[in-house]
This record gives C-alpha cells, structure tokens and sequence, in this order.
C-alpha cells in the first residue's frame, strides 16, 4: 500500500518552516496548541465575512504565530487586503483583535496582529482552494473550475500544479476522486518546494474535499 504523509509535514525543516513559534511545557501544549487553532478560525471567519462584500473570498495565504510570556504575535499573508484590514484605516484590525481577545477569554496577554499583502496571491494554494470552493458552491463545472485554477496558478508562473476534488461531483450518486495537473509535480523529491492544502467546501449535494500541490520556483 502506499504510504500518505502531509507534503509540509514531510518537508518541514528542508524547504518548509514552522507557522507557529512558541515552547510550552508538556502540561501547557495541548491547550496552546487548541488555541492556536482558534485564532486562526477566528480570523478566517472576520475575514471571509467582512470581504465577502468585494472578492467574494478572504484570499488568506497563512497565518502564522509567536508567542511571547505576555504576548501574542500575529501575522496575516492575505492576497486580496480590504480598507478595514489594512493598518491605519479604520477599525479593522481593532475590531479583529477584540474578537480574538474575548474568544481566548484572557486579560493578561496582549495581542498584536500584523497584515502582510501576498505578491502573487494564486502561487498560494489557500487562495486558489478557496476560488474553487467559490466555483462549486454556484454550480460551476468542476472540470472547467479546475482548468480555470491552474490557468490563474500558471500566470503567476508556478513550475507545476496539481488539484484534486473528491465527493459527489456533478451531483452524482456514486462518489468519486478527479484530478489535473499543469506541469510538474514531484511529490516524493524533499528538496521540492512543494506548497500544499486541503480545504473541505460544503455543497447541496454534500461535502468536496479539495486538495492542492504547488511547485514554487
């Protein structure tokens, strides 16, 4: 049988880095590791809900996190940044912050949010899940919604591409896993700059998993 392991995690320290920076004791982990996966669901929310009005999607690339003994840094790679997200303009970041704060229940820690503007926002594999998602949510053919994904990817000059949807495409009765790929996708060379994710999209007929492969440069 073959032998699935998560391409970042396979990578990790070679041409992946860490998304959150921090040491806890053994007693401390599991507890910063669940609020580490808070954060980030929080902000996906503020995000998808307060730019669905412009793009339509949040267009977050990656968040990552340090942690301090009294604080808590954020920083956010969005591809697609709103007035309200941006430093200085508005009350976006304020706003978000307070909702992460009183979602973490805690007064004692300080918390600093940063947005980053990603160059080219489809070399990211979570921008991209997210467009497809968009697409099969309105019923778009995922073939056509594939091939459309790895034009945008391309134009950003990626070396290769790879996304495969599973679930009951088209609405059919039988569940199935299709795939495409643009270029080159060496899976199993370590040294590969390989970006990757998975992102579920709920539709009337079910649930799609999406998967993506990058190759950077």
């Amino acid at each position: 049988m073959a032998q699935k392991i998560n391409p970042l995690g396979f990578r990790l320290g070679v041409t992946q880095n860490d998304r959150s920076h921090w040491f806890a004791q053994q007693r401390n982990y599991s507890k910063d590791l669940r609020e580490d996966q808070k954060i980030r669901t929080c902000i996906e929310n503020y995000v998808r809900t307060h730019i669905k009005s412009s793009s339509n999607y949040g267009g977050i690339a990656r968040v990552e996190i340090r942690r301090k003994i009294d604080l808590i840094q954020v920083k956010i790679y969005i591809g697609f940044p709103n007035l309200l997200l941006i430093e200085g303009r508005g009350q976006g970041i304020e706003k978000l912050r307070n909702d992460v704060l009183n979602m973490l229940d805690s007064v004692d820690r300080k918390l600093h949010i940063a947005i980053e503007k990603v160059a080219k926002p489809y070399r990211k594999p979570n921008i991209l899940a997210e467009y497809i998602a968009l697409q099969l949510e309105k019923r778009v053919p995922f073939r056509k919604t594939m091939k459309k994904a790895i034009e945008l990817a391309e134009r950003e000059e990626v070396e290769g591409i790879q996304i495969q949807i599973a679930g009951r495409l088209d609405g059919k009765e039988i569940a199935r896993v299709e795939w495409d790929r643009g270029g080159r996708v060496p899976l199993q060379t370590i040294r590969a700059r390989i970006d990757y994710c998975y992102y579920p999209v709920q539709t009337i007929y079910g649930v799609l998993g999406i998967k993506i492969w990058i190759l950077e440069e």
